[in-house]
């Protein structure tokens, strides 16, 4: 409804219905409509992403932006764009891919030592993030100034480039990977009782720890391969979900519901609710809101409660 062609409920639902064939029809069906479809299923992927990293690493720094994995992906992306040259098709969503799990991979393999330490993960992360941050930054600084432009996704996170293309291949990889998370969801929660408790239930934790790291890779990188780096959704959403629900549980549908609140909120923000002169992607107003949350959660002295 919401735009500089305002329209009524009663034609959104036409529209929507097949009834109206006009310039509401193109407007809702090509414009608005894929944009809001494409934010609902980034918020939830960054919010389960978020929610399963902070949980099977038992830290709530453990977040895809924060360890590397999305800064992995759009360095990944940013290279196929200026030093390939790659502008269309699945070239950049897929080098976004596997730019992502190639530090998954190294962060694992860093991380382990006889099995796999929460705390060593992390700080290998946030390490590998500066150097994706770095590599973008050179790659920035070597490029004309219009592919340098077609580069700003990457940075920032959008869904200006929202088309029904692009939501459909989201659309398949969160259909593949959210049930494989319902399935992996049961072995986290013992898992969290401890290794060895959970191994006397019959769980084997390494196998349930990486299962769950490579969906959240999978996630993280999905979500940036088609929207960019979204700051702070995947983490912010668990802890948001589960301060509210106050029981302790996984919080994961509700993590994926508040990382779909922080994404198409955001995005509302950013459209409508700044100066008509100022259009800024919803990567931004994200960061602008996560920032000052990281900065409170650190303040207050409740980052383990989170």
């Amino acid at each position: 409804m919401l735009g500089d062609f305002k329209l009524s409920a009663a034609e959104v639902l036409r529209t929507l219905a097949g009834q109206d064939e006009g310039a509401a029809h193109f407007i809702v069906m090509e414009l608005r409509l894929p944009r809001l479809v494409l934010g609902v299923l980034v918020g939830t992927a960054f919010g389960l992403a978020g929610a399963l990293f902070q949980s099977v690493l038992r830290n709530p720094l453990a977040s895809p932006d924060v360890i590397g994995i999305s800064q992995g992906a759009s360095a990944g992306a940013v290279v196929a764009l200026l030093a390939v040259g790659a502008t269309s098709g699945l070239v950049v969503p897929l080098s976004a891919l596997a730019g992502g799990s190639a530090v998954g991979l190294l962060l694992y393999a860093v991380a382990w030592r006889g099995g796999m330490t929460g705390h060593r993960f992390v700080l290998a992360g946030i390490g590998v993030a500066y150097v994706c941050t770095s590599i973008i930054g050179y790659l920035l600084t070597r490029s004309d100034v219009k592919e340098a432009q077609l580069a700003l996704l990457w940075m920032t996170g959008s869904l200006g480039q929202a088309d029904w293309s692009l939501v459909r291949t989201l659309a398949v990889a969160m259909v593949v990977l959210v049930p494989l998370v319902a399935v992996v969801a049961r072995g986290l929660s013992l898992l969290l009782l401890g290794d060895e408790q959970a191994g006397s239930l019959g769980l084997r934790p390494e196998v349930t720890r990486a299962a769950v790291v490579a969906l959240g890779v999978a996630l993280a990188c999905a979500a940036t391969a088609s929207a960019g780096p979204v700051a702070f959704v995947a983490f912010t959403a668990a802890p948001v979900a589960r301060r509210l629900l106050g029981d302790g549980t996984l919080a994961l549908v509700q993590a994926a519901l508040v990382g779909v609140v922080l994404v198409v909120g955001a995005d509302i923000v950013a459209q409508h609710l700044l100066p008509a002169d100022l259009t800024v992607p919803v990567g931004v107003v994200t960061g602008a809101v996560g920032g000052p949350y990281l900065i409170w959660l650190m303040a207050s002295g409740r980052t383990r409660t989170a």
